[in-house]
């Protein structure tokens, strides 16, 4: 592991025992959630979630960290402008979504409300919590120890933030979705090219270019949902670092039937999305 990378995960530890308790609800913890032991209350052979697709699933070909790294990948390909991470309203989740699984963005920290209107059929994949470790960075001491891997460099340094989360919690018009402890998932070593509006706004190790990256995080994938309106919200937090995400989602789903065209809400006229407010670029800064 990288020097910075341990002396990061020392002083914030040390940090959260002076203080009370990355991307996604508000309110007390519910059946859905897991707060301060991270148990979530269940175990992959004691899940029965009908809404959600098995964490242990290889769900339209691919594994849940498999998924996570294609998310991050189409999250990141956005400029920061239009980038459905940083959308106020939902007037940008439509982008891209070729692959099977309907893309559904977190945000970088606080709390985000959307509408979006989506094709019945496809099944939702989204991120309660999730952080990417990507290679190179500006700073030079950012590599493998001698004889370690990329892969084995990244995903340690990815595990040491994740294995922090204690704010999960998802539910589906109103029901909550319960062991979301469960539905952790680490990708293997990918590659993304991000957009390099991002290095100034989200990442400072973005290059614009291809570049190695691991994910881990809790995500679902949801079974599709009937036509019709759905609210769907959820969150994911690391007290130690002080940072908490929370989504809505207010979800039209269209009979694939209807010639309507499907396409987000339109936002009002001059609504961009706003500057970072600085929860996922300290919690970047302070890993790297």
């Amino acid at each position: 592991m990288a020097h910075r990378t341990r002396h990061m995960s020392r002083s914030l530890l040390g940090a959260a025992l002076c203080c009370a308790c990355l991307i996604l609800g508000t309110g007390a913890a519910s059946a859905g959630s897991c707060r301060g032991d991270g148990s979530g209350g269940g175990s992959v052979r004691r899940i029965h979630n009908p809404r959600v697709l098995p964490p242990q699933a290889h769900a339209y070909g691919k594994s849940y960290g498999e998924w996570g790294a294609a998310w991050w990948e189409w999250a990141l390909s956005f400029p920061y402008a239009t980038n459905p991470i940083f959308d106020t309203t939902g007037q940008y989740g439509s982008q891209g979504q070729n692959q099977i699984p309907w893309f559904l963005a977190g945000n970088a920290g606080g709390a985000s409300e959307r509408s979006i209107t989506i094709p019945s059929g496809r099944p939702l994949f989204f991120p309660l919590i999730s952080f990417e470790n990507d290679y190179p960075c500006p700073d030079p001491t950012f590599q493998p120890a001698p004889g370690q891997s990329l892969q084995d460099f990244l995903t340690e340094g990815v595990a040491s933030i994740i294995d922090q989360v204690d704010v999960l919690s998802a539910d589906v018009d109103g029901a909550s979705i319960p062991n979301l402890s469960s539905y952790r998932a680490t990708s293997g070593l990918d590659y993304f090219t991000g957009d390099p509006s991002l290095t100034s706004t989200f990442d400072g190790c973005i290059t614009g270019s291809s570049q190695a990256f691991v994910t881990d995080g809790y995500w679902l994938m949801l079974a599709p949902l009937p036509p019709g309106h759905h609210t769907l919200h959820f969150s994911g937090g690391i007290s130690a670092f002080g940072f908490e995400d929370d989504v809505t989602y207010h979800l039209t789903v269209r009979d694939s039937r209807d010639a309507a065209t499907v396409s987000s809400e339109p936002s009002p006229a001059g609504v961009a999305p706003t500057a970072v407010n600085g929860s996922w670029g300290r919690l970047k800064v302070l890993y790297r």
